[in-house]
C-alpha cells in the first residue's frame, strides 16, 4: 500500500482519536493496538533519557544474557523453523548466539571533539526516539535481538513489526526482552509490538506522528515504502550475490567454501551465495569440488525443467519453498535424496531464471564465462543494481579490485563464504538489517543516532 498525504492524514486523525484513551497492554511489551504500543514506546524513552551511559550497558547485557541461555536458543531455533517453516536448527542457533553476542552496544557512542581560542565543541551521538522496526520472516528472532541491542544502546525506545508468519515467536521474544530489562530496572516497555501483526498495524505505525525513525528489513516493496513516510528511514532490501571463480583461485577452498556459504541457514541470508559464475579453464573442477562438499549436480533438462516449475513463479521463488533444505526440494520432485546432499547444483546459462531470481534456497546455478572480466560484468548483471552482497575468490588484486569497484555492494567477501561478511568467521561485528539501499551499510548502535553540535565558546581550552 502506497504511503499518500491522504493515508497519513486518516492515520493521524486515528491516533489522535485514541489518544484520550489509555494504553491496553496484555503481557509485557504486547499491546493490541499500535497506538498504546508506540504511546508505552514514548513514555519509556522519555524515562529511559535520564538514564547514565552505564546503564544502558547494562540493559544491553541484559538482552545479551537472556539470549544466551542454551534452552532459549534452542527454542528460539527450533519455533523459527516450526512457525516460519524456513531454515534449519543449528544454524539458527549459530545465528541468534552471534546476534547476542557479536552486536556492538554503547562502546560505539565515541564523541569528536575540537577545541581552541574560541572554546570547546563536541559531536555527540544522541537517540532518535522511537524507532519503528518492521522484521522479516526469515530472520525473526535474530533481527529482534539484534536491533535491539542497537537501538536500546543509542538510547531509543523500539516498537517492533514482526511478520505474522513469526508472530508467536516475537511475542515470546519480546515478552522476555521486557522481563530482563525489568529485572534491571528499566523503564517498562522499552520494547513493543501489537499482538497481532498486520499489513495495516506496519502502515499506522509507518504513519503514526511519535515514531520518528523506520527500519525496515525485507524486500524491496517495504523498503520503497518505508522511504515514502517522510520519516527517517533505513531500509534493508533484498539481494541476488554472485560469486565469481577464476583461474587463480584455490579451487578446493572456494567450491567448500560456496557450499558452506550457499547452505547455511539452507539460503535464506540475502548475503548467501545465490549463483555462480566460474571461469571455464576451472569450472569442470570447481564442479567437481562442490559435488566433493555436497552439492548434487543436476544434469537432466527434464528435471530442471520440473525443479523450476516447481521452485519459481512469475519472475519470483514460491513462498513454499524458501529456506527449505535441498533434500527436501528433492523429494518434493519425487526424487530419493543421496546421502550427504545439500545443495543442488547445475550449469545453466546467464539469464536463466535460477540465476536472475534470488531463490533463497540452496539451488544454486553455475555460469560458466570465458574469462574473468566477462565473469565480473556478469555479476554485475545478476545482482541487479540491488548493492548488497558480492563474493570472489581469487588472487589476482587486479581482478578482486576490479570486481569491487564495479559491483559497488556494501558487502564484498574475498576468498571465503558468503557469511564472513555479515561477522560470522569474519572480522567485525555481526548484523542482520545491512541497509544497502539507504547506504548505511551494516547497522550498529550509531546507526541509531543523529549527530548533535555542542558549541561551548570561549572555555575548556586549556593549551
Amino acid at each position: 500500500m502506497e504511503i499518500t498525504a491522504e493515508l497519513i492524514a486518516q492515520t493521524v486523525a486515528k491516533v489522535m482519536a485514541a489518544g484520550a484513551t489509555k494504553p491496553t497492554a496484555s503481557g509485557m511489551g504486547i499491546f493490541e493496538d499500535v497506538d498504546s504500543a508506540v504511546t508505552a514506546a514514548r513514555k519509556a524513552y522519555k524515562e529511559y533519557l535520564g538514564c547514565s551511559l552505564k546503564f544502558r550497558g547494562e540493559v544491553v547485557q541484559a538482552i545479551r544474557d537472556l539470549a544466551c541461555v542454551e534452552e532459549n536458543l534452542r527454542y528460539m531455533a527450533e519455533q523459527g523453523v516450526a512457525q516460519t517453516g524456513m531454515g534449519n536448527v543449528p544454524d539458527k542457533i549459530l545465528k541468534n548466539r552471534l546476534a547476542a553476542l557479536l552486536t556492538p552496544g554503547v562502546e560505539e557512542l565515541v564523541t569528536g571533539a575540537w577545541s581552541g581560542d574560541d572554546g570547546l565543541t563536541t559531536i555527540e551521538l544522541s537517540p532518535f526516539g522511537v524507532i519503528g522496526a518492521i522484521t522479516p520472516t526469515t530472520n525473526p528472532t535474530e533481527t529482534i535481538i539484534n536491533n535491539s541491542i542497537g537501538m536500546l544502546a543509542a538510547g531509543n525506545a523500539v516498537v517492533f513489526s514482526p511478520h505474522p508468519r513469526a508472530k508467536d515467536l516475537s511475542i515470546w521474544l519480546v515478552t522476555k526482552i521486557n522481563e530482563a530489562l525489568d529485572a534491571v530496572g528499566a523503564p517498562a516497555n522499552l520494547v513493543t509490538m501489537v499482538r497481532e501483526p498486520s499489513i495495516e498495524h506496519t502502515n499506522e505505525l509507518m504513519c503514526h506522528p511519535e515514531v520518528n525513525m523506520l527500519v525496515a528489513t525485507g524486500g524491496p516493496g517495504i523498503v520503497k515504502t518505508v522511504l515514502s513516510s517522510g520519516k527517517k528511514a533505513i531500509g534493508a532490501g533484498a539481494g541476488n550475490p554472485p560469486v565469481v571463480v577464476d583461474e587463480t583461485a584455490n579451487i578446493e577452498k572456494a567450491a567448500k567454501d560456496i557450499i558452506d556459504g550457499c547452505t547455511f541457514d539452507n539460503n535464506l541470508p540475502c548475503t548467501s551465495e545465490k549463483e555462480v559464475i566460474a571461469v571455464d579453464s576451472i569450472c569442470d573442477l570447481l564442479i567437481f569440488n562442490m559435488q566433493k562438499h555436497g552439492a548434487l549436480l543436476l544434469t537432466d533438462p527434464e528435471v530442471l525443467d520440473r525443479l523450476q516449475e516447481l521452485v519459481i513463479k512469475d519472475g519470483h521463488p514460491r513462498t513454499e519453498w524458501v529456506g527449505k533444505s535441498a533434500n527436501a526440494i528433492l523429494e518434493g520432485l519425487g526424487i530419493t535424496p543421496p546421502p550427504g546432499i545439500r545443495c543442488l547444483i547445475m550449469e545453466v546459462e546467464l539469464m536463466h531464471p535460477f540465476v536472475q531470481t534470488e531463490l533463497m534456497m540452496p539451488v544454486l546455478p553455475v555460469v560458466r564465462a570465458k574469462n574473468v572480466d566477462e565473469a565480473i560484468d556478469w555479476a554485475v548483471i545478476c545482482e541487479h543494481g540491488n548493492r548488497h552482497t558480492g563474493i570472489m575468490h581469487s588472487t589476482n588484486v587486479n581482478s578482486l579490485t576490479r570486481m569491487g569497484k564495479l559491483l559497488q555492494t556494501t558487502i564484498f567477501v574475498k576468498n571465503g563464504p558468503s557469511f564472513a561478511g555479515i561477522g560470522v568467521g569474519g572480522e567485525g561485528y555481526i548484523c542482520f538489517t545491512i541497509a544497502g539501499p539507504t547506504g548505511e551499510g551494516l547497522t550498529s548502535t550509531s546507526t541509531f543516532t543523529r549527530k548533535r553540535r555542542c558549541v561551548l565558546v570561549g572555555g575548556l581550552n586549556v593549551r
